[in-house]
């Protein structure tokens, strides 16, 4: 793999990740493509709008968010980055927690790579647990 390009995926999910904390929609467009969709167990497909909408009102926050990157796949201009996620904030004003296996699906745009895609799963049990897969990387 690419180390070149691999560094460029991991500054863009350290990026993402702080734009997400942030809580600045607009931070968090300068990651993602205008079609960005976010798949989650509870909802599946959300828009970028929708999510957008949820953090300008203050109705989702996240005040937390660390990946630890397992996997990455790089296909020219596409790549797929499969991590283990914990965060933290706040769902109309509950406290919220998760601990998720992510995949964010990337495409290079004018030399900077943007999500396209972000699909969450449940994590159970722990990461450390985990039993090789042909093609880990």
């Amino acid at each position: 793999m690419n180390d070149d390009i691999k560094a460029q995926l991991d500054a863009a999910e350290q990026t993402f990740n702080a734009a997400m904390i942030s809580n600045d929609p607009d931070a968090i467009r300068k990651c993602i493509t205008e079609d960005w969709v976010l798949v989650t167990p509870e909802s599946g497909p959300v828009p970028a709008e929708k999510m957008l909408a949820l953090i300008a009102s203050g109705t989702l926050t996240h005040d937390t968010m660390t990946k630890t990157t397992h996997h990455t796949h790089i296909l020219g201009d596409v790549a797929t980055v499969t991590g283990r996620c914990q965060n933290s904030g706040k769902f109309q004003g509950a406290p919220i927690t998760a601990d998720e296996w992510v995949t964010d699906v990337y495409l290079r745009v004018e030399g900077r790579w943007r999500c396209i895609l972000t699909h969450l799963t449940p994590a159970l049990g722990e990461p450390e647990g985990r039993k090789p897969v042909v093609g880990d990387q």
